[in-house]
């Protein structure tokens, strides 16, 4: 396994990681925790503190001032992995799927060169970070076509932005259907919690999986819907028939655990729990929550929860399933009832014997438990935009739309390219939709008839849910002004309405799109140009036009087509 490189630097702030991967000789999840000894605050019985600040401080104002830069370096490979047993062609970051966790603290400046080695491939590439604002750093967004041109085989792309959340989130490639080839990763900021624990865990990443790749899968999913994926991973591993390994993760009984929950799936809503056990939620996506406790956790396509788990059944047994079960409602998967791990107080993960919570298979959210613990009220507004979320065939192939347009946008001309080159007048398969004035509150409703449920996805903001339900959208829905959840993925209901709200406090061009990852290659998408005048004074234009220099003569001499939405 090749290591991650990453800058030695003693911090004053918690740090840790876990991580798991079929490259590495042990499926078990290490945790490697570093005391703060610079301030007080953020002990297991005073997670609500973090140095002079506390659960309490509003982020989105307020933001502390590390002086800290962390430092990584990625590297982009062509592998032949076998996470469940089963040998395929996959991509990887720094040798390993799902690739190093990353860390940084609260206020933060977050470094992470990324270097192309798909010199087998020959792909292009880029990295998005899931859920990060990027507040005036619209150009490290890192999505091709729009905020920039594709990297090519041999080059390296510095991305820079500041930590001005905290939580658990993760990175991914956002080129093509690479982030479901293995480009994707964990991403953890330390901060305080609305919850106290003993040990921070570390990241439990849930991904489906197929025995051939999704590229390979292309085709079929354009002309005959969604393939069917014959297994799903937990950290990176799994078994299939009598091969491969389970996760496993030990607990200590009377200990608690913060356990970060990601679902990077390609299809796959998740339904994930722990036999026998409790967990107590403390944030969704990167918003912190008031605690809440539940044995079955919903976890769309993208999105993130914070758990809290007390090892307190050590008297019922000695090992426990943990499940991340797919749900047949929203997607099939061969392997449905055998994506599990194994929770083991002894450290012997035998096979266990235990019983799984009861559920209702079905695609639902946890919006109604989820209140973010600083309270927000949305502002009234008279920028209303409804989207009609359908599909069309087009040259024979299968795409969705909204509002009868499917996105189609060009890796060689972004969209951030274009303001900087002063274009004013959008293609309409770009589809923009413009928002020219500072600090307005905007609402945006998609809506469909169709009974597929869709995660939907905003960058550079988080959006406050003012409304979710099955119907149509119209006059008569009620709208939640008062402290509704905020987060950067909510599932817009199948045959039903999704509305989202949000602040132009962010100069940018943004994305928006279903999570799904057929969905997102289909052209289920639209962006949004915030505050056009303010965004080249913000940009290095320089190292804009470099990429996308470098890529077009690629491209070209390459002779590489372009054969999805461009994102």
């Amino acid at each position: 396994m090749l290591a991650p490189k990453v800058a030695t630097i003693m911090l004053p702030l918690l740090c840790g990681t876990a991580a798991a991967s079929p490259f590495s000789h042990s499926h078990s999840h290490s945790v490697d925790l570093h005391p703060r000894a610079a301030c007080s605050g953020n002990t297991p019985t005073t997670r609500n503190e973090w140095c002079d600040f506390s659960i309490d401080t509003d982020y989105a104002n307020v933001v502390p001032d590390t002086g800290v830069t962390r430092e990584y370096w990625l590297e982009l490979s062509d592998v032949t992995v076998s996470p469940d047993g089963v040998s395929r062609p996959a991509l990887a970051i720094n040798g390993s799927i799902p690739g190093p966790t990353l860390i940084a603290d609260w206020g933060d400046t977050v470094v992470v060169h990324v270097t192309n080695s798909f010199t087998t491939s020959n792909n292009g590439s880029s990295i998005h970070w899931h859920g990060i604002r990027q507040n005036y750093t619209n150009e490290n967004d890192g999505v091709v076509s729009i905020t920039q041109c594709p990297t090519i085989p041999g080059e390296t792309l510095t991305y820079t932005w500041r930590a001005t959340q905290y939580g658990t989130t993760w990175y991914h490639s956002h080129f093509a259907l690479q982030a479901w080839e293995g480009v994707a990763g964990a991403f953890i900021i330390n901060g305080p919690a609305t919850a106290n624990y003993d040990e921070d865990l570390g990241t439990i990443f849930l991904s489906d999986w197929g025995h051939s790749t999704v590229d390979e899968l292309w085709t079929a999913a354009q002309t005959t819907g969604p393939p069917v994926l014959e297994n799903g991973l937990i950290n990176g591993t799994n078994v299939y028939n009598d091969t491969g390994s389970r996760f496993t993760t030990t607990f200590t009984a009377g200990t608690s655990y913060r356990i970060r929950l990601i679902n990077g799936a390609i299809d796959s809503h998740f339904k994930f729990t722990i036999d026998n056990h409790t967990m107590l939620v403390i944030a969704a996506d990167l918003v912190p929550v008031q605690p809440f406790s539940t044995n079955v956790l919903n976890i769309g396509i993208g999105q993130r929860y914070d758990v809290v788990v007390v090892a307190d059944q050590a008297s019922v047994a000695d090992n426990f399933w943990m499940r991340a079960i797919p749900q047949a409602a929203c997607a099939d998967n061969e392997s449905a009832d055998n994506i599990r791990g194994i929770v083991t107080y002894t450290g012997d993960a035998s096979t266990p014997n235990t019983t799984g919570w009861d559920y209702t298979d079905s695609c639902d959210d946890e919006t109604g438990s989820l209140v973010p613990w600083v309270p927000k009220t949305v502002g009234t507004s008279d920028l209303t935009t409804t989207e009609e979320a359908g599909i069309a065939i087009l040259n024979g192939l299968f795409r969705w739309t909204l509002n009868s347009t499917s996105m189609l946008v060009d890796w060689q001309n972004p969209t951030l390219l274009q303001v900087v080159e002063e274009v004013t007048e959008f293609e309409t398969d770009d589809s923009v939709l413009e928002l020219p004035n500072a600090n307005e509150w905007f609402y945006l409703a998609i809506q469909t008839d169709l009974a597929v449920p869709h995660p939907i996805h905003l960058h550079g903001h988080d959006f406050f849910v003012v409304a979710q339900g099955t119907g149509e959208f119209n006059s008569n829905t009620t709208l939640n002004l008062d402290n509704p959840p905020r987060r950067d993925v909510a599932l817009l209901p199948p045959s039903g309405h999704l509305v989202i709200a949000f602040e132009t406090d962010n100069p940018g061009v943004w994305l928006m799109h279903c999570h799904i990852g057929w969905h997102t290659s289909q052209g289920f998408a639209l962006q949004f140009v915030e505050r056009y005048d303010e965004i080249t004074g913000i940009t290095n234009v320089a190292n804009l036009t470099d990429t996308c220099s470098a890529w077009s003569a690629f491209q070209a001499s390459e002779g590489i087509g372009q054969e999805d939405s461009g994102i």
